[in-house]
């Protein structure tokens, strides 16, 4: 998959490629929603390996539309995207599946100076309470809420996701290596659920100084290409 993306500022890492292969474990079909798509990495992959899938995406950085709606065409996928903030995102039907690579950075960390990395890294501009309403809100009943987080908030995450009635059914910590705590964390929530959370084996990024033979197959089965460019 070809993936254009700014020369200077945000661009997708292996975050994003590891939650589209844990994405694909739930077999999305009908109506998708990519909650600040970027460049569309996510939802694009998504959509490219799952035939059934009606894809949108919504994205309130007018730069990242462009590259988008450029790698949905680029690459032959139907593609509808809304230019808006997620929170003020006002749709007809409600969707099968919401996925996300939020920005989930807490409001303590250091921010970045430049405008872009910070809307695209920063909890400030997508609250989790906020985030997590509005997505209950658009989900059909029993729908699917696949994303990732800061590992460190998972506890957080969950409480917020019971204020909006919504349980975690599925969750895999991601580890950077094997010694290491983890540095992210896949969830998959549902809406009106009563099952009992399954926690998966750890994801493990590197083994010694080279990708584990996980991360190796996902790279290869993402298999993208990132062109930087101006658009």
């Amino acid at each position: 998959m070809i993936l254009h993306q700014p020369e200077a500022g945000y661009c997708y890492n292996s975050d994003s490629l590891f939650l589209y292969d844990f994405i694909n474990n739930f077999n999305p079909k009908g109506r998708v929603l990519d909650v600040g798509a970027g460049c569309g990495v996510v939802g694009l992959l998504v959509a490219r390996d799952n035939e059934k899938v009606i894809l949108e995406a919504v994205e309130k950085q007018e730069a990242f539309v462009a590259y988008a709606e450029k790698n949905a065409k680029e690459n032959g996928i139907d593609y509808k995207v809304y230019h808006s903030d997620f929170t003020s995102l006002e749709v007809q039907e409600k969707y099968d599946y919401i996925i996300s690579n939020p920005p989930f950075y807490p409001s303590g960390a250091q921010k970045s100076a430049n405008d872009m990395l910070f809307h695209a890294r920063y909890d400030v501009n997508l609250p989790m309470e906020v985030f997590f309403k509005k997505v209950s809100q658009l989900l059909k009943p029993k729908s699917h809420f696949i994303f990732c987080y800061d590992a460190t908030q998972f506890g957080r995450v969950c409480a917020e996701l019971d204020k909006v009635k919504m349980r975690v059914v599925d969750v895999r910590f991601v580890h950077p290596k094997v010694d290491r705590t983890a540095s992210i964390v896949m969830i998959h929530a549902r809406n009106g659920s009563n099952s009992l959370m399954k926690v998966w084996p750890p994801f493990i990024s590197f083994e010694g100084n080279e990708q584990s033979e996980e991360s190796k197959k996902i790279y290869k089965k993402a298999s993208t290409q990132s062109i930087k460019c101006q658009i």
